[in-house]
């Protein structure tokens, strides 16, 4: 039986469509905003929710996810409150759902609760930056019986064999990085990126999504011309933290999602 990921990058491809993927940090500027923020964010166009756990010392963060999950940590943003808000969002919307967390929040629960607890709240996917997947083994077996899907992350320099392997264990997409660096730094060429999915789809299966770097409609134009799906995260958290004083904040955030679809809708 197929899964929400895989229906959604069903029909979009029979659409000849993109999937825009949007991010944002859990708890910021609160839970009952990121709530409504997905709600407005699927009306606008979003196809995929990318929903980031808070965490004290996130790796692949830049300043501007670092400062929501920061923001969102003051605000007593917790793993099990963001299960909650999924559980009660999948009462009004069936818009894929994955986070993106670092094992150390997942190792606190345990995995086997941790991915019993996620599968029944409603969420489809799982992005674990800090493991890679020859090291994935203890979530694995757990998500799997869950049913999640493991979505694992590729560098513009991984070899070949790394290309095949990330391919081989990623589910619902493989998320490729679209730089060498952190989450918020500029769109590297684009004609790079081409040549590596390129690659990337030879020896995957699964669609494959990029993200890192894609700040505009423009660049989210130019990326789905070669990618499945397109991911913006910090552009979206940087106006969400721009209006957060704003009545006006959820729709400033989704005008900005409805801009990127409309965009990677000329391809």
């Amino acid at each position: 039986m197929k899964g929400r990921l895989e229906i959604t990058f069903d029909g979009l491809r029979k659409r000849r469509q993109k999937a825009l993927i949007a991010y944002l940090m859990a708890g910021d500027p609160g839970l009952p905003e990121t709530e409504q923020l997905v709600l407005a964010l699927e009306q606008a166009g979003a196809d995929v929710i990318e929903l980031g756990v808070p965490f004290s010392d996130p790796i692949a963060d830049g300043p501007v996810i670092q400062q929501a999950a920061e923001r969102a940590l003051r605000n007593g943003t917790s793993l099990r409150k963001i299960l909650a808000s999924v559980t009660s969002l999948r009462q009004r919307t069936n818009i894929p759902i994955i986070l993106m967390l670092y094992y150390n929040s997942i190792h606190a629960m345990g995995c086997e609760e941790f991915c019993r607890a996620a599968k029944a709240a409603g969420v489809d996917g799982l992005i674990v930056p800090d493991m890679p997947p020859d090291e994935a083994g203890p979530l694995k077996i757990p998500a799997d019986a869950a049913g999640l899907s493991l979505i694992f992350l590729l560098a513009p320099t991984s070899t070949a064999d790394r290309r095949k392997l990330v391919a081989k264990e990623s589910h619902g997409f493989v998320y490729y990085v679209s730089l060498t660096g952190i989450t918020g730094a500029k769109l590297s060429n684009v004609e790079d990126i081409q040549h590596n999915v390129g690659k990337l789809k030879k020896v995957s299966a699964a669609p494959v999504a990029v993200g890192f770097g894609v700040s505009t409609p423009e660049d989210a134009a130019q990326v789905s011309k070669v990618a499945d799906g397109v991911i913006v995260g910090s552009a979206i958290v940087k106006r969400i933290a721009s209006h957060q004083q704003d009545p006006a904040m959820i729709g400033h955030v989704a005008e900005f999602v409805r801009s990127l679809k409309a965009a990677m809708a000329v391809v």
